[in-house]
């Protein structure tokens, strides 16, 4: 039973129409929709919701005839041409135990493939965001270059000056980059650049500057993490950073360290940001995710933090019990298409007056929405951090 009185799945694959897909006519093969996803958050000038949402469309049979395929974009790396083509490795050199990709074999490093490509879908919300209002197909946001030829990935977006940004991962084998999209309207994007190098994910502008500064939380991945003092209260590992920029094209990190996992706990033993930082009258409220170990997935559950104002290196409170955490309930009636479980990805925030409207990717499914009394955030509810 949900902590929440509104708490539901407002997008579902079944309500994907691939026939409107950028993919549709491309391939001589059938797809689906693995999932509908992560979808970034913002409100549009006419007080309805937007969702970005990951539409994860992949093969419907990937293995056959001894080999295990993935779809490509195909363009001439500056955007022209669009087509979709199928690449085809040898089985027994790919490692397919995690239905949402595929470990090859041989070399000294990870060398993954997708077993799905992922494409961005405006799905506009009622002011509650509780209703579709409408699916914009002819707004989404495709693959148009060759570091995009794998997919565009979990959007987050914010609304700074006036002006709306939307941060992407785009994966090729060149390199796993993010990139900036902005808008004038929240639903028509135009392409920026490149704003952040290889396997730096989950890069959440704020929606704010301090000090004339764009700031932003990454979370830069590596294989190769040095080790905290015996008996140190933080967990070596992928952490929350921060950086700041004049223009947000152009990025520093800061020198100080984010948010970083407790070694007391292994529920957050990996995390990443969440939601864009908002200011509260306290400071930035920062959404964000931390992984617990189990089996190839792991468990992901929603946590929060409170952070300075004017540096937010420095945590304010934090609350170290789970804000939110996956659904069986609201998954139940789509069991049938569940691929992993105990994934909850919260990717979009929304201020509607004594409460927040959350959205959260579902088990790597679906769309879900959470409405959070602001009352849930407050000191009497929350435990101190230690810094």
């Amino acid at each position: 039973m949900s902590a929440f009185a509104v708490d539901r799945l407002v997008l579902v694959p079944d309500d994907i129409d691939l026939s409107r897909s950028p993919l549709a006519g491309h391939l001589d093969a059938e797809t689906y929709v693995l999932g509908a996803f992560n979808p970034a958050l913002t409100r549009l000038a006419n007080g309805n919701l937007l969702m970005m949402v990951r539409v994860a469309e992949a093969l419907r049979q990937p293995i056959r005839d001894g080999h295990v395929y993935a779809i490509r974009w195909d363009g001439d790396g500056e955007g022209n041409g669009a087509r979709y083509v199928l690449d085809a490795w040898p089985l027994e050199h790919a490692d397919t135990a995690d239905p949402r990709k595929f470990m090859l074999r041989g070399g000294g490093w990870k060398i993954m493939a997708l077993t799905s490509l992922s494409w961005l879908l405006p799905v506009e919300l009622t002011a509650d965001g509780l209703d579709i209002v409408e699916i914009h197909y002819d707004r989404a946001v495709t693959p148009a270059y060759d570091f995009q030829c794998y997919g565009v990935e979990d959007a987050r977006i914010s609304r700074v000056e006036g002006r709306y940004l939307m941060t992407t991962c785009s994966v090729s084998p060149e390199r796993h980059s993010t990139t900036l999209y902005s808008s004038a309207n929240g639903l028509d994007w135009a392409f920026e650049d490149i704003v952040l190098d290889h396997q730096n994910k989950d890069m959440l502008i704020f929606e704010g500057l301090i000090d004339g500064h764009y700031w932003a939380q990454t979370r830069p991945l590596g294989d190769l993490y040095f080790a905290y003092p015996p008996g140190s209260e933080w967990r070596a590992g992928p952490s929350i950073n921060l950086a700041l920029s004049p223009d947000a094209h152009f990025w520093k990190p800061y020198r100080k360290p984010g948010i970083r996992p407790h070694a007391a706990t292994v529920a957050t033993a990996r995390m990443g940001g969440g939601t864009p930082p908002i200011l509260t009258d306290e400071g930035w409220l920062s959404l964000w995710h931390g992984v617990e170990p189990k089996e190839i997935v792991g468990i992901y559950r929603t946590y929060w933090s409170i952070l300075d104002k004017d540096d937010p290196s420095v945590v304010i409170r934090t609350d170290h019990a789970p804000l939110l955490e996956a659904s069986p309930e609201l998954t139940h009636p789509i069991e049938h298409q569940l691929y992993v479980r105990d994934v909850v990805f919260t990717t979009g925030i929304a201020d509607a007056g004594d409460h927040y409207v959350v959205a959260s990717g579902e088990a790597d499914l679906a769309c879900r929405i959470t409405h959070i009394p602001k009352a849930r955030l407050s000191r009497t509810e929350a435990t101190p951090h230690s810094r």
